[in-house]
């Protein structure tokens, strides 16, 4: 018989964040679900455990972050965190140190959100953030760890993002026409991505694995 497991999910007010924390208070796999953030949910479930954490001091509050699998869907934008040392503490140290500290909570999987074209090595600010972030998480102890890069996110978000928004309009008519090599610039909904994170995490493999957007919507579509 599987042993029932704790999640633990960090972001769960994002858009990705949203739907995967619904998605893991219906999971059998889970008998505690942990949702860590500044701010509580406006949500009560039995298996449901919110936790306030300062990220600026997390390592105070790594007693909170125990869990079998971790769940990361934290991101900003350069625009709304205000800065790029601002973006950079959220994208990437906020991250690293969520990472650390589950690993050496005893956490067997890492799952967390990038974005496509995420390189250390790039010449864009915000790829290079997100590659940065990678390479830490990549370095942790963990059994497994879980990369998605996803391409544009659709969904409705709290907060309006009118690129992201213009973008939507533009590519979603062209979907149909992204095949082959072109699949995985396809936008993707939300709600697919936290599918394909839970379902990644329900097979227990062991390794690092990077799942492109074509690759995410496959995944999401298998649960």
């Amino acid at each position: 018989m599987q042993k029932v497991r704790t999640a633990l999910i960090v972001g769960a007010s994002g858009l990705v964040g949203g739907q995967l924390l619904q998605l893991l208070l219906k999971c059998p796999r889970y008998s505690e679900v942990v949702s860590a953030g500044r701010r509580e949910l406006p949500l009560i479930f039995p298996n449901l455990e919110q936790r306030l954490v300062d990220f600026d001091n997390l390592k105070n509050f790594s007693a909170n972050l125990v869990a079998d699998d971790v769940f990361c869907c934290l991101g900003t934008t350069i625009k709304k965190a205000g800065s790029k040392e601002a973006f950079y503490k959220v994208d990437y140290t906020y991250v690293a140190q969520l990472a650390e500290i589950t690993a050496q909570k005893g956490a067997s999987q890492f799952l967390v959100v990038s974005a496509m074209g995420a390189d250390a090595g790039s010449m864009f600010f915000y790829n290079k953030v997100k590659g940065e972030m990678e390479q830490h998480v990549k370095a942790q102890p963990f059994k497994a760890v879980h990369i998605f890069r996803p391409s544009l996110l659709l969904g409705e978000r709290e907060e309006h993002r009118a690129g992201e928004a213009f973008a939507s309009k533009i590519m979603k008519p062209l979907s149909g026409l992204m095949v082959g090599p072109l699949e995985k610039y396809k936008p993707i909904e939300a709600e697919t991505v936290a599918k394909g994170m839970l379902y990644a995490a329900s097979q227990d493999q062991r390794g690092v694995y990077i799942h492109p957007s074509d690759d995410i919507a496959r995944l999401g579509a298998k649960l």
